[in-house]
């Protein structure tokens, strides 16, 4: 395993002292890792002080967008430990993106390494409050002071960290979701299962549109019809007996946080589906009273219940535009994991020693 190189800063910031103010990634920690792609090989990984990067005017990240990052999180352990929520998981996503984006792979337990590294010499920044943790920001971008499209030859491998408070300010209250008719986010065959800028640069309009609304679901791009995901999170609706998310077609990220959900209630004996879903299904089923909750999965909410769904015309509210029993249960459960309140029986927690 590289031996990472650790420069402390000599002009430590002031920490928040008010963590019910924190917001999300507002503030940054004292320290990033950074490691260099160079020659065909990764080499110099370091941490060093925060502070800014200096690219070249013509690097390839900015004309050309390639790059890709992930999302994970650090807690404060109920037993005064740290712990990262399944990190592998997120590397390995890293990794997919990577090789769409043309990006060169990563080792995964060395990105592991680096992470804990980084936490370690930071770990005074770990907010303790409720509802807070350390977000984790690891992301890679082309840097080659060239115009021309094509893949980079030279890489910088970025972890920053971030003390966050809950994603969303109101707490865990339903939220107000807009569903796109017209814009396109992706396609199958493009990179919409890639965790790229690109992605998301593509929601910003749809988004300062949905005027009142916390975020934008988007539909297929072809068919128009079919359910995909919310900008930051994939979405489940409990329809009657089953609990329905969007199938993984190519076009919808594949969220750590989705696939721990499918996994947590399909041990409670849930009857979880991944299929198509149209909105046009998801009317009718709130027409007959089949519609009984809808949530949203992702790391930075974690689980966001959602308690009205507009659609061209056609408001629906859902659940009287209360939390519902699964998307309740499944943030207890899933929070207390995190933490370490609880036993882990899948073994996703890794503990920062």
């Amino acid at each position: 395993m590289t031996d990472i190189r650790i420069e402390l800063t000599k002009t430590p910031k002031a920490k928040p002292t008010n963590e019910s103010q924190l917001g999300f990634g507002k503030m940054f920690t004292d320290h990033m890792f950074i490691m260099d792609y160079k020659d065909g090989a990764w080499r110099d990984a370091r941490i060093v002080p925060y502070g800014p990067i200096e690219l070249d005017p013509s690097a390839s990240v900015f004309h050309y967008g390639q790059e890709v990052f992930e999302g994970m999180k650090a807690y404060k352990g109920a037993k005064g430990n740290i712990l990262l929520f399944r990190p592998e998981e997120n590397f390995k996503r890293l990794n997919q993106s990577n090789d769409r984006l043309c990006i060169p792979q990563i080792d995964v337990d060395f990105a592991i390494h680096a992470v804990k590294e980084l936490v370690k010499v930071d770990q005074d920044w770990i907010p303790s409050s409720e509802g807070t943790s350390l977000y984790i920001r690891p992301f890679i971008i082309g840097c080659d002071a060239q115009l021309g499209v094509h893949p980079a030859s030279n890489y910088k491998f970025i972890i920053i960290l971030s003390p966050v408070g809950a994603y969303y300010a109101s707490g865990l209250n339903p939220v107000k979701i807009y569903v796109e008719p017209s814009y396109v986010r992706a396609v199958r065959g493009g990179i919409g299962y890639a965790k790229t800028g690109g992605n998301y640069a593509a929601s910003l309009k749809a988004q300062q549109e949905a005027t009142g609304y916390s975020q934008v679901l988007w539909l297929d791009g072809v068919e128009r019809k079919y359910i995909e995901e919310v900008g930051a999170m994939n979405v489940f609706f409990v329809i009657g007996d089953e609990v329905v998310t969007p199938e993984l077609q190519g076009s919808i990220l594949p969220g750590i946080t989705r696939k721990s959900s499918i996994e947590l209630m399909k041990s409670w004996g849930l009857n979880v589906v991944e299929r198509r879903l149209s909105i046009f299904e998801v009317e009718e089923a709130a027409k007959n009273g089949q519609l009984k909750e809808m949530f949203g999965t992702g790391t930075a909410a974690v689980i966001s219940p959602v308690g009205e769904l507009k659609y061209k015309d056609d408001i629906i509210t859902i659940n009287n535009n209360e939390i519902g029993p699964i998307s309740q249960r499944l943030y207890n459960e899933m929070t207390a994991i995190q933490l370490g309140k609880t036993e882990d029986p899948f073994g996703w927690s890794v503990v920062v020693e």
